[in-house]
């Protein structure tokens, strides 16, 4: 199915050829360098030079967890009005009902922000942010930064980057998108999908083979190749979106009629232009994908990359499940976590099917389903099945096609347009229940469980063909190959009536009068230092996971209508890993507030310390030590949340996203690696001279590590910073570089 080439290669004369066979002089493969529609788009957004590149886009775009947090920081470093459009999209708090009033506060500060500062803003239930950004934003060529992972247009011509709420605020302020050039691997496409098989199940190939062993990693993925062509624009969507799974940059590919008639289809045609590698283009590595040998696919817990055919896993599924059990019951805790009891006679039987959002709310995967599901039923047993269509748009469009009556009447629920089964706010299955979904991610406690209660349950993605016929089947797993089922499906309408008499267009008309609206929940950052001449920090949480999501570092789910409030929402960090962070952070938070009033630290800690640490000049904050941080989503409260609570640092052997990386630069938050730093909790790091080293762009430290009163050495890695990210540093945060530059 998937075959990866991990050096360099040529697109030439329509097929791949590795580099050493391809006999190119130097001066060729310079030029085919420049050959990939990578290159092209980058060097028109790019105002630094060839090797570090100074992005400005096009277009940002921001859900109601992250909008209200990137509008303040924004207003704190002086924005008067939004230079370039700017979306706001209300997908992800729109039915959470924890907190109050205050999920509703956030969604009316955001009209106003769009109103005061010229932006664009869908109202709750309208459209998930992916595909209004599809339906309305992209175009051909453009470059487009989202404060949300999954940000992916690539398939339209557009490459997006999903990144922390920082980085938005850069591109607010006229400052840029700072990154060195990525690699770039061609992602070659041949053979057609068969019936049955969907987008999921070729993202869900490609994340299999590309993940564990790091392939994709801050690379751009080209498509090109002769296998586009058989694949319709949901189809190209549905995987494009989910390649963020691979943890790569971005993603950008090939135009042709198609993607012409989405753009016509969609009321802009003068957005739409033919994209095109010129032959021959190098590129640093490649994946050919065979099409026509996909098949259905599943990931089990806990991640989107363990991978399986689904034919390959219900073959021998006990073996399987029995791995998937240890490990929930390692998260939970105890040994009441069970998967294996859902195999019976030979069968494996689950709970629930979700298809929802920017992966499985496309019209074609519902329209499919609804064929599968047609005079069929769902049971009236205990597997439920909900569906989500990704806007009010496709949602017509199905109700008008039948798709909806169809659904309906196999006792499907419908519902509108909502990103929570993808983040645990909607559809929590039940304790061991095991959901299948057509959504972007499975991470632990990702659907909402609570394991510090007794609570967990699975989630497993699948495409929404092979859900339905699990649905079809009473909720036995099924892969859609099994099931007859019509599937030509009614040709797409959009009807942008529904944006039109809903959505405020304010982009480029701002109104400095108008007043910004505030909840009692919404709250201003609360004031950060600058890095001082010497660091101490103390260490407050070690975890030992391989890789530790942003979920694990600030869950989702209903603390999500905290994210306005950076106090309430610090109280939430690390309390599904280690519940007892917040009070080591907040003890040192509260004996570095003691060094700030009296300009030393406090008298038991130099104690200790003394004579290894000097009495004055070194500012004090704790550190979290990890194995591989940040893979998941690009909320930046995975970081600000520890730097609210006094955080100081990350020390990590390797960063699993460059995004995790920036957000705690961004909060001024040292971005240290280790292969070995041996640290435990308790143990203090002492950095004389930081400040100087980081202003000199020193790449690595010796720090002096002090445990049980025993020092020893240790050598933290820095790694390569601009010169703005160690202004950022120096200056405490993104909000006070932004202030001192005013000043």
């Amino acid at each position: 199915m998937v075959k990866l080439i991990k050096k360099g290669v040529y697109y030439t004369e329509g097929r791949i050829v590795k580099e050493a066979q391809a006999f190119f002089t130097s001066d060729k493969k310079e030029r085919a360098i420049r050959n990939t529609l990578t290159y092209g788009v980058l060097a028109a957004h790019n105002t630094g030079d060839e090797a570090q590149l100074k992005l400005r886009f096009d277009a940002i775009a921001s859900h109601d967890i992250t909008y209200v947090g990137i509008i303040q920081t924004a207003k704190a470093s002086g924005l008067t009005a939004f230079p370039i459009p700017y979306t706001l999209t209300n997908c992800h708090n729109s039915l959470c009902a924890v907190g109050g009033t205050i999920n509703e506060d956030d969604h009316v500060f955001g009209l106003s922000a769009a109103k005061k500062y010229g932006g664009d803003y869908v109202p709750a239930h309208l459209a998930v942010i992916h595909q209004y950004m599809r339906e309305c934003a992209a175009k051909c060529g453009a470059m487009i930064l989202g404060s949300d992972s999954h940000t992916r247009y690539g398939a339209l011509g557009t490459m997006a980057v999903g990144e922390g709420g920082p980085e938005l605020v850069k591109q607010l302020l006229r400052q840029t998108y700072d990154i060195a050039r990525p690699p770039v691997v061609a992602v070659y496409l041949r053979g057609k999908p068969r019936k049955g098989v969907g987008p999921q199940d070729v993202a869900l190939a490609l994340i299999g083979a590309t993940f564990s062993c790091g392939f994709v990693k801050n690379k751009i993925l080209e498509f090109i190749g002769p296998g586009i062509a058989n694949l319709s624009m949901d189809f190209r969507n549905g995987i494009d979106v989910m390649t963020t799974e691979t943890t790569c940059l971005s993603t950008i590919w090939e135009t042709d009629e198609a993607t012409e008639e989405y753009y016509r289809i969609h009321g802009r045609p003068q957005d739409y232009r033919k994209m095109t590698a010129v032959q021959p283009a190098y590129y640093d590595g490649a994946v050919i994908v065979d099409l026509t040998r996909v098949e259905p696919m599943i990931a089990l817990p806990f991640h989107p990359s363990n991978v399986y055919p689904l034919r390959t896993f219900l073959a021998d599924p006990l073996p399987v499940l029995k791995k998937v059990e240890e490990q929930g019951r390692k998260i939970k805790g105890d040994d009441s976590f069970t998967l294996t009891d859902k195999v019976r006679d030979g069968k494996v039987y689950v709970d629930q099917g979700i298809i929802a959002g920017c992966a499985g709310g496309g019209y074609e995967n519902i329209a499919e389903a609804a064929e599968i599901l047609r005079d069929r039923s769902v049971g009236v047993g205990a597997f439920s099945l909900s569906v989500y269509p990704a806007s009010q748009p496709v949602y017509k469009c199905l109700a008008d096609g039948g798709y909806v009556g169809a659904l309906l009447e196999a006792g499907a629920v419908v519902k509108t347009a909502f990103c929570g089964p993808c983040f645990g706010a909607g559809d929590v299955p039940a304790n061991n229940g095991l959901s299948i979904r057509h959504t972007t991610r499975n991470f632990e406690n990702r659907e909402g469980s609570k394991p510090a209660q007794g609570q967990l349950a699975a989630v497993a993605l699948m495409d929404a063909r092979s859900i339905a016929a699990t649905a079809a089947n009473g909720g036995i797993l099924t892969s859609a190959l099994d099931l007859s089922y019509n599937r030509r499906v009614k040709k797409y309408r959009f009807d942008e009536k529904i944006y039109l008499n809903r959505v405020y267009r304010g982009a480029g008309r701002p109104d400095p009068s108008a007043a910004l609206v505030y909840g009692p929940n919404i709250a201003d950052w609360p004031e950060q230092i600058a890095l001082g001449k010497h660091l101490l920090m103390k260490v407050v949480s070690v975890l030992t996971d391989p890789v530790t999501t942003t979920d694990e570092l600030i869950p989702s789910g209903e603390t999500s209508s905290y994210r306005s409030n950076p106090l309430k929402l610090a109280e939430f960090t690390l309390s599904r890993k280690d519940p007892q962070y917040v009070g080591r952070a907040k003890a040192v938070a509260a004996d570095e507030g003691v060094r700030r009033s009296t300009g030393v630290l406090p008298g038991d800690v130099l104690a200790e310390l003394a004579p290894f640490v000097p009495a004055e000049g070194t500012i004090y904050g704790s550190v979290v030590v990890s194995n591989r941080p940040g893979d998941g989503s690009a909320r930046e409260q995975a970081a600000s949340c520890q730097r609210v609570l006094g955080g100081v640092a990350n020390v990590c052997r390797e960063y699993a996203t460059k995004r995790y990386r920036s957000n705690l630069i961004n909060w001024g938050m040292l971005p240290f690696t280790c292969a070995k730093a041996d640290l435990r909790v308790g143990d203090y790091v002492y950095i004389a001279d930081i400040a100087a080293l980081v202003a000199a762009g020193e790449e690595r430290a010796v720090a002096k590590v002090i445990s049980a009163g025993k020092p020893r050495d240790v050598v933290l890695e820095l790694g390569a910073l601009t010169e703005d990210e160690r202004g950022i540093l120096l200056a405490g945060c993104l909000i006070n570089y932004n202030k001192n530059k005013r000043a």
